[in-house]
């Protein structure tokens, strides 16, 4: 496990990597496409990278439920849910939270590439 400031390290270099995605393909693909972008340009950066990553789903009581395919998993630290929307909303959060609280994870990073302005929220539990 990485501590905190590792793990902020590590957004800011998503962050960049997303701004620099987004410059050059724009809004208007798929999520697919701009999935597999990140997970080009940051493999690219040695930085250990998992597409559709299975996470177990736990109960309170450590029961797996089952599993949640994470678009990415970057360091085995951080989850990344991709979008390819307008605007981000209410229910992209909640999603995001409940998969960090199920899959007993700290940091996750939404990334909307579907607007204008790329779109990016840092969530921590």
């Amino acid at each position: 496990m990485i501590n905190d400031q590792k793990v902020m390290a590590l957004c800011d270099r998503v962050r960049a990597t997303s701004m620099a995605i987004h410059a050059y393909l724009k809004h208007g693909h798929l999520e697919k496409i701009y999935e597999n972008a990140l997970a080009h340009r940051l493999s690219k950066q040695g930085i250990n990278v998992q597409q559709q990553y299975p996470l177990k789903v736990f109960d309170e009581d450590g029961t797996i439920l089952g599993d949640y395919f994470a678009d990415l998993l970057v360091e085995e630290e951080l989850i990344i849910e991709i979008k390819a929307c307008q605007n981000l909303a209410d229910d992209h959060i909640a999603q995001i939270l409940g998969y960090l609280r199920a899959s007993r994870m700290r940091h996750g990073l939404l990334i909307n590439y579907g607007a204008s302005k790329l779109q990016l929220k840092k969530l921590v539990l």
